[in-house]
């Protein structure tokens, strides 16, 4: 190492030093921020839910509702008793945790009346997990009816492995129980998290049938009041929502139904928007792909739009290269 090297590497601290003393001031002018009125800030307050425990429980939830096919551990008839039990035990206990936090929170925070939050925190987990049979049932049809309406899917399993709509759905169907249960903050992370890996967002307040298929995925966003019936299958990008709202209509609106009605076997194409809360689309109709529709539709329907006329010409640049052609 030659002289300078070794000057330069020497004053390395000093200079580190330098910029670290105004880590007091800087820490300071933070703790001043939080402090100014309507800044977002949790401190003093009953511990929220962990965001990476409820994805954890999602994931964890996963491997009761298809045994099998997301554990590490090969399952069997000697093992899915103990396995099964072992997993039901732990994961009661850490969503009802969870769900704990989150009733607490708002008791604390928001200056409400108690309502029992270590008891009704282990009550909404008990209905959630008796749920769990049904839940079965219902992916189940949801499964089939994407595997029904795919010709590219090879089998069931690569459905469950392997399909972002069946992870979105079978979420959806999760955090639903614990949102209609008005369980704070759980059924928002649950819906964004798989929003996050699928590109689907589906509200859970969104009523939903079985036999729910949502093929490709990406981009289709359901609102919170959406009711859509047995047997739907949507395409990638489609939106069932809200129509536009005036700036103050947050309060105005809340808990109103703004969001469209779909009917048992209805088919929505690719790019299709939705919206209004008034607007139904009726049994067994189609909806063709790139469609705005802000008003009902009747039972048995073929929406589609009309086919563009094309213009085709060639380039000025193809021209001067094929000039021959066009002489």
């Amino acid at each position: 190492m030659s002289m300078n090297q070794e000057k330069t590497c020497k004053s390395e601290p000093s200079i580190a030093m330098m910029f670290r003393e105004e880590i007091p001031e800087i820490t300071e002018a933070i703790i001043r921020s939080c402090e100014e009125p309507g800044s977002f800030t949790h401190i003093n307050h009953e511990p929220i839910p962990s965001r990476q425990e409820v994805v954890f429980i999602v994931h964890a939830l996963q491997k009761l509702i298809f045994p099998g096919y997301f554990s590490r551990e090969t399952l069997d008839a000697t093992n899915l008793r103990y396995k099964i039990g072992h997993s039901v035990s732990r994961l009661f206990d850490a969503l009802a945790q969870q769900i704990i936090h989150s009733l607490r929170h708002d008791c604390f925070r928001y200056d409400q009346s108690c309502i029992h939050c270590t008891e009704q925190g282990y009550e909404t987990a008990r209905k959630l997990f008796r749920a769990i049979p049904e839940l079965r049932r219902i992916l189940t049809t949801d499964v089939h009816a994407a595997y029904d309406g795919d010709p590219a899917a090879s089998s069931h399993d690569e459905i469950i492995f392997s399909y972002p709509g069946i992870f979105a759905i079978y979420t959806h169907r999760i955090a639903t129980i614990l949102y209609k249960e008005e369980v704070p903050f759980i059924p928002r992370i649950m819906s964004e998290y798989a929003h996050s890996v699928t590109g689907i967002d589906i509200h859970p307040g969104a009523t939903i049938g079985e036999r729910f298929a949502i093929d490709h995925g990406t981009g289709v966003v359901i609102g919170e009041t959406t009711q859509i019936g047995r047997n739907v299958r949507i395409y990638q990008g489609v939106t069932l929502g809200a129509l536009s709202l005036p700036p103050d209509a947050g309060n105005r609106l809340r808990g109103k139904k703004r969001h469209p009605t779909i009917e048992d076997d209805v088919i929505i194409y690719s790019g299709t928007t939705i919206l209004g809360g008034n607007t139904v689309i009726g049994a067994r109709s189609v909806i063709g792909g790139n469609v705005w529709l802000t008003e009902s539709v009747p039972p048995d329907t073929l929406v589609v739009i009309e086919a563009p006329r094309l213009t085709y010409r060639a380039s000025d640049s193809l021209k001067e290269k094929n000039s021959h052609v066009f002489t």
